[in-house]
Order: C-alpha cells, then sequence, then structure tokens
C-alpha cells in the first residue's frame, strides 16, 4: 500500500518501534542497548521490559540503520524481536533532547498479568480493510484511548470508554462488554501497540473474535485517502505537533500550558481560556493557576531583559517546528500537485 503523504530525505532518520516479545532478560539488555545509542549520538526514548519494547528515537540514517540491525538482527536480542512493528520518518532537526533507555515492568501499563501479546492477540486488520470490518452491524467497535485523545477525533461509531488512564481499561470491559453478547469487538489506538495489549486481555477474558487496526490511526491516516475516511477529527500525537489529521498533515489543537490538556479551536474561545494559564478543562484548578501566571510572568520579565526563559523557549521552539512542519507539507503536497498527470 502506497503512502497517502510521501516523505521527504531529511538528515535526521527517526524510528519508531514496539514488539510483544519474551524478554526475561530486559535488565541484562539495556547496559547495551543504550551503550550503542548512545556510541551513535542516537536520542529518544527506549522502553524495555520483561514483555517487549517500545519507543521512539532519531540520529542519522547510518546510526538509526546500526540501531535497527542491533535490535532486529545481529545483537544481543537474536531473533526475539523478528516481526517488530517498526516505523520510520524524517526530521529537517533533532526531535529530541536526549536518550532515555529506560527499563520497566510493562512496555503499556496494563497491570493484567494475563494479557501477553507474545503468547495470544487478536486479528490484525489493515488499513485497508478496516472500514468494512467497523461498518458490519455485528461489530463492536471500542476505541482504547484515552478521554482527552478521543475528545479530538475517533472512528464514527465507536464507543468511547472515557479512560484517564489505560488500567482503567479492565473496568471498562467488565461493566460494558460480555463474551456470550459481544461476539465481535473491533479495537484501535493510536499506533497500535495499545489496541493489542486490549486485545490479548480481551481474548483472556472469553471474548472469542477480537480484531485491531494494524498500525493504529496514525497508518490509517497516513494510506487511507480522506475521501474514503470514517476517522472523524484529528489524531492526538504525543509530541509537539499536538495532532494530526489525514496524510499526517499537523492539525489545528494546541495544548493548554497549565494542564497539557489538548484544546480544540471551539475550547480556544471559551470564555475559560487564558493562553498560557487556563482552559475549560482546568478552570477550577486555582493553584494550577497560580503556578501557570508565575510561569508567563517570569517569561515576560526575561522577554524585557532580553534573555531567554526556558519556558518561553520551549513555547517558541514548539511553534518554530510546527511552522517548518505546515512548510513542508505544504511544498510536498505542491511537488505532487505538479507531477500529476
Amino acid at each position: 500500500m502506497t503512502r497517502n503523504l510521501p516523505q521527504d530525505a531529511l538528515p535526521y532518520k527517526v524510528m519508531a518501534i514496539y514488539k510483544f516479545a519474551d524478554l526475561p532478560d530486559a535488565a541484562q539488555l539495556q547496559p547495551a542497548l543504550a551503550e550503542l545509542c548512545a556510541a551513535q549520538a542516537i536520542k529518544g526514548t527506549l522502553i524495555l521490559a520483561p514483555e517487549g519494547i517500545n519507543g521512539t528515537v532519531a540520529g542519522t540514517a547510518a546510526a538509526i540503520d546500526a540501531l535497527a540491525d542491533f535490535l532486529l538482527h545481529n545483537g544481543p536480542f537474536g531473533q526475539r524481536l523478528q516481526g517488530a512493528e517498526v516505523k520510520y520518518s524524517a526530521a529537517s532537526t533533532m526531535p529530541f533532547l536526549r536518550l532515555k533507555v529506560r527499563l520497566k515492568s510493562e512496555i503499556v501499563t496494563l497491570r493484567a498479568p494475563q494479557a501477553n501479546p507474545a503468547r495470544a492477540v487478536g486479528t490484525y486488520v489493515e488499513p485497508a480493510d478496516w472500514n468494512g470490518l467497523i461498518e458490519r452491524n455485528d461489530v463492536v467497535l471500542v476505541d482504547t484511548r484515552n478521554d482527552y485523545e478521543v475528545g479530538l477525533g475517533t472512528f464514527q461509531r465507536a464507543l468511547d470508554p472515557k479512560t484517564q488512564h489505560f488500567t482503567q481499561f479492565k473496568d471498562y470491559v467488565a461493566t460494558h462488554l460480555d463474551p456470550s453478547r459481544d461476539k465481535k469487538v473491533a479495537m484501535f489506538c493510536t499506533g497500535g501497540i495499545r489496541c493489542e495489549k486490549a486485545s490479548s486481555y480481551l481474548l483472556s477474558q472469553g471474548f472469542e473474535e477480537v480484531f485491531h487496526l494494524k498500525g493504529g490511526i496514525l497508518k490509517y491516516l497516513e494510506v487511507v485517502p480522506e475521501a474514503e475516511s470514517r476517522f472523524a477529527g484529528e489524531c492526538f500525537v504525543f509530541d509537539e505537533r499536538v495532532a494530526v489529521g489525514h496524510g499526517l498533515v499537523e492539525g489545528e489543537a494546541t495544548l493548554c500550558r497549565a494542564c497539557r490538556h489538548p484544546l480544540t479551536p471551539a475550547d480556544r474561545a471559551d470564555k475559560a481560556y487564558v493562553e498560557g494559564i487556563s482552559c475549560p478543562y482546568c478552570a477550577q484548578d486555582t493553584a494550577r493557576h497560580a503556578a501557570a501566571q508565575e510561569r508567563q510572568k517570569q517569561m515576560a520579565l526575561a522577554a524585557r531583559r532580553g534573555a531567554a526563559h526556558l519556558g518561553d523557549g520551549a513555547v517558541q521552539a514548539a511553534a518554530d517546528a510546527r511552522a517548518r512542519k505546515r512548510a513542508e507539507a505544504e511544498a510536498s503536497r505542491a511537488r505532487n500537485a505538479a507531477a500529476r498527470p
């Protein structure tokens, strides 16, 4: 399947990877992985756990290729990460400030030992086949993301568990889903990893036919033409873009600098929204507002002195990155249009 938005050649290569695999020696693997990444000047975050690996990192093309070889072919992992979900993209500047190689008990925290995607997982559904599945009347469609993510956009007809943390998904299943009634359940998430674990959990609870979107919403938005899409709104992402739309073009959402909740244009038009200080989602949190007001004050003082405040610099860097990505996307669309017969 071809991509909906081709990427240009840029100086930094970004690798997003996850794989549920039996890694009982994760603690022993961590130092060697951290050493290789440091030697290659790779930055970003990788999480190792007995259940697998998850993370996103960036570096030169040669550095990322060396890391991929280490993980998938010739390193101490052996063949255990073969078949990992790996996505490559490009960046004009280094998108991460530092390197973190963390050891955790889970790569996706559900706190349900019976959910083990390395041993039992639902049926993967390619983005091209997703519309046909979710339009069936006998399929229950569930969004496994948290409420603030669902609020920005989701698939038509999808159920919202209204969770604030993924660990609460178990309670939703217990109270809202029934294996004797819900014979076919389809699930999705941002990149595929959460719903993969959720599908394993449902199987452990007696659900017989469980499906999940391969590559998640991001892969769907990348490869499915907008005219055929069943996704409404924008997809929240965990970086300075905040959200993306079809073709992975940056969306209109921003973050509240006080509570970090994503905000739509309608949220920013609400009377409770004060840039950098409050939004409709934290309007009653006066302690948070006081801290935000002090931060804004320090940024203003730094600006008057002609100095860069840390928070000010971070906001400006994010704004610069958003502007750059918009320009790159517009240039790519223009080239694609010019190349059409």
